[in-house]
């Protein structure tokens, strides 16, 4: 059963590397440093957004208006470090 926890938390560090890289990746494109036109940077784009986007969506929608700013990674983010620490220091433990 650890091993299954240990897993759950390579994935939940795995998925914060993935917004963090979707958010360093919209402000490239938006300061126009790198072209979407390229195959490989749409590609990537796509894939960072269709696997981010499911859960910044609701937290979106959940937040007001901050005009240009996004805070909805950084949201998700302390969401799932606080899922984290809850499995690191509540479930793991009782787990034989």
């Amino acid at each position: 059963m650890r091993a299954v926890l240990d897993i759950v938390l390579i994935v939940l560090q795995l998925y914060i590397w993935l917004l963090i890289a979707s958010a360093i990746l919209s402000w490239l494109v938006a300061f126009n440093v790198v072209n979407t036109r390229n195959p490989f940077v749409s590609g990537v784009a796509e894939f960072l957004y269709r696997i981010t986007e499911p859960l910044l969506a609701p937290i979106r929608n959940f937040l007001p208006n901050l005009g240009g700013l996004d805070i909805s990674p950084i949201i998700l983010i302390l969401i799932i470090m606080f899922i984290e620490r809850v499995i690191t220091y509540y479930i793991y433990p009782v787990v034989f």
